[in-house]
């Protein structure tokens, strides 16, 4: 899905029930040889206590006696007498790095939740610290890129050309890895983890994209999930064409109420009282910066993509609206331009990330390969949803000539695993209501708690108490809500932020919060 792993804050009827079945009776097990982690003190100003380890990997898993990678792990040991194990967390992506994760979910939770866990963080094969760590074409995203829509046959021309080249960049660089970056990879490498902390079992916490590496786990080993949390979940029935296409809908009604938002503050942004007002100065703002590009920065490929973080997490609106206000009111530039560096979802310091993003989508599971037909699926939901569409078309359509075979989605059902916690809110964008509907019936005794008319990506740890108490019981003593209707239990959505009482677009701290951390696209 669309969430590009960054440090801020991650299939079209073609696979349509083409699923993977993984009976757990008939898992594969793999003899891998593992030794244990040598933890080092690696503390910083936010996360003091964590440390940080590493731990060698099969590069293919079904051959254990092979080559082998190198996974960056991060630590903040337990510090209580008796110890519920390792919890494993991960932030999204597919390509976030998890390292500072673990930092932040046991300053996050609860002192005497944290206490009894040895927090874990990752990253996952390909990405950050771990080696071989990836990167395709430096300089994909510099801008000015071409303007995302199409319009004309020299834009889709010159936007099919960029995704080209950089399928063809991945295959030429990375030949002999990409086979072996895929979610059950993935996956595998956690029980690989798990050996090497000499755990029997381990407890799992992921975000987005998160959702479904967890899922997988589950599936391949459910006797050895002690817990498990998943919070804003992908949908598992779409992996991932038609994930992305559903995005496209969901990211336009948060753009909306952006809009809604703004036009509720007027006195503040001058752009008008009528939402479709302001969505309609929107949409002229992004056509000037088609043709004049805002400091020789932001086009419109560059202003969707700086809005596109508004559909993650509503504390971004403030600073993005008062970015709109100072061009649509006044053709000044700078804090635009500012905004792009701050917020935007793709930059040259993502390349990793978003090259682990396209290698573990890609080979996942089977996309579209005939050009014409993404063409066809992308201008239907473009007529109702023009926000990031064509946006996110690009951002996902190496993936039509991706160098190597695909595999087919796991089917996460599963029967036999302890009662999982899954978090969701109704109005998020990224992974959409109906990802953790469905993957709270597949998964049998697990509790779904919804954020009723939430909207933000990755709800818990993040100010609402209600869902965060419902976390730290489930971590304490594994009870899960058991309800008659969707939800098992409903909490009230955070309230929206206030505009700015000083004008500093620059001026958002988001390093250590959680929506710093997760992955953008998923």
């Amino acid at each position: 899905m669309r969430t590009r792993a960054a440090v801020l804050c991650a299939a079209a009827a073609v696979v349509a029930g083409s699923v993977t079945a993984l009976p757990a009776s008939a898992t594969p097990r793999y003899p891998v040889q593992v030794s244990s982690v040598t933890w080092k003190k690696c503390g910083t100003t936010d996360y003091p206590t964590l440390q940080c380890g590493s731990v060698r990997v099969p590069l293919d898993h079904p051959k254990p006696g092979g080559k082998r990678i190198t996974l960056a792990l991060s630590r903040v040991p337990h510090t209580a007498s008796a110890s519920q194990g390792p919890l494993l967390v991960n932030p999204g992506g597919p390509g976030g790095s998890g390292l500072a994760l673990a930092g932040f979910v046991a300053s996050a939770l609860p002192k005497k939740v944290a206490a009894r866990y040895d927090i874990i963080g990752f990253d996952p094969r390909g990405v950050g610290r771990s080696s071989p760590a990836v990167g395709c074409a430096p300089g994909f995203f510099k801008p000015v890129r071409p303007d995302s829509v199409p319009a004309t046959a020299a834009l889709e021309q010159a936007n099919l050309d960029r995704v080209k080249s950089f399928a063809a960049a991945c295959g030429k660089k990375y030949a002999s890895l990409l086979p072996y970056l895929d979610t059950v990879s993935a996956a595998q490498d956690l029980d690989s983890i798990r050996q090497a902390l000499g755990a029997r079992r381990i407890s799992y916490f992921g975000y987005s994209y998160g959702t479904y590496l967890g899922a997988v786990y589950a599936k391949l080993h459910p006797d050895r999930i002690h817990r498990l949390v998943l919070d804003s979940i992908v949908d598992p029935t779409g992996v991932w064409y038609e994930d992305n296409l559903s995005q496209d809908h969901a990211f336009n009604d948060r753009q909306r109420a952006l809009m809604a938002w703004i036009a509720k503050y007027d006195s503040t942004y001058k752009l008008g009282t009528d939402p479709e007002q302001v969505e309609a100065k929107w949409y002229a703002m992004r056509a000037a910066l088609a043709k004049k590009p805002a400091g020789g920065k932001v086009g419109a490929s560059e202003l969707e993509d700086t809005f596109i973080p508004g559909g993650y997490y509503n504390g971004y609106w403030p600073y993005l609206a008062e970015a709109f206000s100072a061009y649509a009111n006044g053709k000044k530039t700078t804090a635009l331009v500012e905004a792009y560096r701050n917020f935007a979802a793709v930059d040259a310091s993502g390349e990793n990330g978003y090259s682990v993003y396209a290698a573990v989508q890609c080979r996942d599971s089977s996309w579209p390969r005939d050009w014409n037909q993404w063409s066809k699926d992308n201008w239907a939901a473009y007529e109702k949803a023009p926000f990031m569409t064509w946006n996110n078309a690009w951002y996902n359509a190496a993936c039509a000539y991706w160098p190597t075979k695909t595999l087919k989605p796991t089917d996460i059902a599963n029967a036999e695993l302890p009662p999982a916690l899954l978090f969701q809110a109704t109005d998020d964008a990224a992974t959409p209501y109906q990802g953790g509907v469905t993957t709270h019936r597949l998964l049998a005794g697990s509790g779904l708690v919804v954020e009723q008319g939430g909207g933000n990506h990755g709800i818990t740890l993040s100010g609402n108490t209600c869902l965060d108490k419902y976390l730290a019981t489930y971590l304490t003593d594994g009870k899960v809500p058991h309800g008659t209707g969707t939800a098992d239990a409903t909490c009230r959505k955070s309230p929206d932020p206030k505009p700015l009482k000083t004008k500093a677009a620059s001026a958002a701290s988001r390093g250590s919060t959680l929506h710093g951390l997760l992955g953008f696209r998923g």
